[in-house]
């Protein structure tokens, strides 16, 4: 298994793996041909410095996980950067077997190369198993998070 960039041809099966939960049901558009948007999206992260969208691949060169890793600069903790991982998704078929340990792992090891000084993430309250999961690695939940979507 290998952890590489996602490229353009992944931005399907990381879409089906986004759309394919209870919640990613409600808001995805997984459609064939996918709408533009999504390669938009795509586009704008890749080409962004501060942005690391990957995917893992199985042996046999299928996308089985994917994640995404932004690093925010800002002032606080003396013009700190911390990273915020989002979009975590393994594929139905290979969840249980340690491919989300292996993502963060990654993760969190991208994070020390940039010099970060904390990783953070957000997860629904509607995914219990998702915040057992990130309780397991190590996380905690110390802030309250807050969102407003709009219109």
């Amino acid at each position: 298994m290998i952890i590489r960039s996602a490229l353009k041809k992944d931005v399907v099966a990381i879409v089906e793996m986004i759309a394919n939960d209870k919640l990613g049901k409600l808001r995805e558009n997984f459609q064939s041909p996918l709408p533009d948007s999504y390669y938009e999206a795509f586009h704008n992260i890749a080409t962004d410095p501060n942005q690391e969208l990957v995917v893992l691949e199985n042996d046999s060169k299928e996308v089985i996980g994917t994640l995404q890793l932004s690093f925010i600069q800002y002032l606080t903790y003396q013009g700190g950067i911390r990273a915020q991982i989002e979009a975590v998704r393994v594929h139905e078929d290979y969840r249980g077997k340690g491919i989300g340990q292996k993502l963060f792992e990654w993760a969190i090891t991208r994070a020390k190369e940039k010099r970060v000084h904390v990783v953070q993430l957000t997860t629904d309250k509607k995914r219990p198993e998702a915040l057992a999961f990130y309780k397991k690695l190590g996380f905690t939940a110390s802030h309250e998070g807050m969102k407003l979507h709009l219109p």
